[in-house]
């Protein structure tokens, strides 16, 4: 597994983990009258940023589930027909999600939108979303067409 692979999946699973003992505190904060202003939205940035990069390590390992009921009854070469008709719907279906965020991040990018109680700027989480897709859709295409190992 390469560096960037490996840093990758440490900061999904850090993420993760800031997710995790934020919404702890603000579940405790809110029983004991002291709570966390703001958890939500950290939670909502921890959540981006994780499941962005667990979407892009699971194309790019090629470990998405799936439900092969129909794939493991058929030959070899229909198979084969059949992974690349799926891998390029999901690219397909990616690359509509980026271009539809790049949409809307084109048009609030001068809003200068930010969260409601700490003022996060949600154009660097609209940036790394888009990019995010892009990966994962050319990750997906290029599934599609590669040559078969």
């Amino acid at each position: 597994m390469s560096v960037v692979v490996r840093f990758a999946a440490w900061i999904g699973g850090l993420a993760l983990v800031v997710a995790t003992v934020v919404n702890t505190f603000a579940v405790i904060g809110r029983r004991t009258g002291l709570p966390l202003h703001g958890a939500i939205e950290i939670v909502q940035v921890c959540v981006l940023i994780a499941g962005g990069i667990a979407l892009m390590l699971a194309t790019g390992w090629d470990a998405h589930a799936r439900i092969r009921l129909i794939l493991d009854r058929i030959g070899e070469q229909p198979r084969s027909i059949g992974l690349r008709i799926c891998a390029a719907l999901a690219g397909i279906t990616f690359a509509a999600l980026c271009v539809g965020s790049a949409w809307i991040a084109s048009d609030l990018w001068r809003a200068h939108e930010t969260s409601e109680i700490l003022g996060l700027s949600w154009q660097p989480l609209r940036a790394f979303a888009t990019a995010a897709m892009a990966v994962v859709a050319a990750l997906f295409l290029w599934s599609a067409v590669r040559p078969q190992r």
